[in-house]
């Protein structure tokens, strides 16, 4: 009774659960690639540390509006899948290329301006040539990595999610080593540091793409799906590509314009500052990473019941997305405030005075554990409203309280000169403040409006 109350099924645990957990091993991949660059950067010194998290940034900040414009090939896809219209899931992937091709006029324009930034932000001087070789690399090879999200969400839609496992995985294994030998100068390659970190990724990325292809045109998928039929322009697809993907794309490019202008405000402190926030977001990615591969199988579930117009299905997976996100999460933030010192320890250099950065690390700890587990309730209710088509509503919500709180941010930093302990309690309370929102959108049902539904559907 009490399970059938939740909307607990276990039968839709299980599914979200096999969906699931290859994309969480999957973006964990990823977490750890990163996590990996920092760590050796960590090993040269707290600048190249802070350069690797302002470069990374600014990177992620200047191709992220394609990213997620691109990544709503997962939710097309589902929906398709669902609708029983399976030969209209590869075409997403076409108009997904074909928009990473109309995308490099503009990914050139945007490198231009924004490698301008690191020097206005008032960065040490050496920190910003370091963040401009590390951007600018990164950066030549957006289109890899655009692609490369294209098809990825394409497989997340279709819950081919062990393909995803499998090529990000294996370009992990391919970058850390590579990374090694490159960034300290092994196996007779020279001592290139960051610029040894971003040619890594951007060779195992190329690699775990070509895995990708693979994949797609394995005879078994070609027949079943068509592709060899999907290699054209469909207008009615792209439309529909762009009027659901495009909020879900700006949602992102403006939030991570908030957050890059907030993080490079808050390193403007000084090293100390910006080398204790790589150490807290790196934690933060290791945790924050995975639980996205549980919001991109909930949106793929959520999609899919919506193309089969089942919506009583999808309070089963909204059940089963919280269970999981919340038990997780609140392992996290228990590990996070309890081993908080020798979690920082970790990215202790060799040589030099540690123990500054250790305590404002330290302390930067506790916030993290405090906003962990209302990351899990937005990535739920966020892969609920995105694979249900509520884009606009997510889009104009989560931007209003991001850039709310880089104004708040920018009263406390530059203007009332606050220290950096009342900048990231701003933060925290910002991330808390969008789980609340998000919930009361959810439990208010308009997102479920049969009206509203078939809009969602309709090319």
């Amino acid at each position: 009774m009490l399970l059938d109350r939740l909307h607990l099924n276990k039968d839709t645990l299980q599914e979200l659960l096999t969906i699931a957990l290859p994309m969480v091993v999957s973006q964990g991949a990823f977490a750890v690639m990163i996590f990996t660059d920092r760590y050796f950067m960590s090993q040269i010194d707290p600048t190249h540390m802070a350069a690797s998290l302002g470069g990374g940034v600014a990177t992620f900040f200047s191709f992220c509006f394609f990213s997620g414009l691109l990544s709503y090939a997962n939710a097309l896809a589902a929906q398709y899948l669902g609708a029983g219209e399976i030969w209209k899931c590869p075409r997403v992937v076409t108009q997904g290329l074909i928009m990473v091709l109309l995308s490099l006029p503009f990914l050139a324009v945007i490198t231009y301006f924004v490698t301008g930034i690191f020097e206005g932000m008032g960065h040490d001087p050496m920190q910003v040539e370091l963040e401009k070789s590390y951007y600018l690399i990164l950066m030549s090879g957006s289109a890899i990595t655009l692609s490369k999200i294209c098809i990825s969400s394409y497989f997340a839609g279709i819950a081919r999610t062990r393909v995803v496992m499998i090529c990000d995985v294996i370009g992990l294994a391919l970058n850390v080593p590579l990374s090694y030998v490159m960034v300290f100068g092994r196996l007779g390659f020279p001592e290139m540091g960051i610029v040894g970190a971003a040619i890594s990724t951007l060779i195992a990325t190329s690699f775990s793409l070509l895995l990708f292809v693979a994949f797609y045109l394995q005879k078994e998928h070609r027949k079943r799906f068509r592709v060899l039929e999907s290699f054209k322009l469909d207008r009615a697809i792209l439309k529909r590509f762009l009027r659901l993907g495009f909020p879900s794309g700006a949602e992102l490019f403006l939030n991570v314009a908030a957050f890059n202008l907030f993080l490079l405000m808050f390193q403007s402190y000084g090293v100390v500052q910006g080398a204790s926030a790589a150490i807290v977001f790196n934690w933060d990615i290791l945790s924050f990473v995975p639980m996205m591969g549980l919001n991109i199988a909930v949106i793929s579930l959520i999609g899919r019941f919506v193309g089969a117009g089942d919506m009583a299905k999808t309070n089963e997976v909204i059940a089963a997305g919280f269970l999981l996100a919340l038990c997780y999460s609140a392992v996290l933030a228990s590990v996070f405030i309890l081993f908080r010192f020798p979690l920082v320890e970790v990215f202790a250099p060799p040589d030099g005075d540690f123990e500054e950065i250790r305590a404002l690390s330290a302390f930067m700890m506790i916030g993290l554990s405090t906003y962990a587990m209302a990351d899990a309730v937005i990535l739920v209710s966020g892969g609920v409203l995105r694979g249900a088509g509520d884009t606009r509503w997510l889009m104009a919500t989560s931007v209003t309280l991001h850039w709310a709180m880089l104004v708040a941010q920018y009263f406390i930093i530059r203007v009332l000169q606050y220290g950096p302990r009342a900048s990231w309690w701003a933060f925290v309370a910002l991330i808390l403040s969008i789980a609340v929102v998000y919930v009361l959108r959810l439990k208010g049902g308009r997102w479920r409006d049969p009206e509203a539904l078939m809009l969602v559907m309709a090319e």
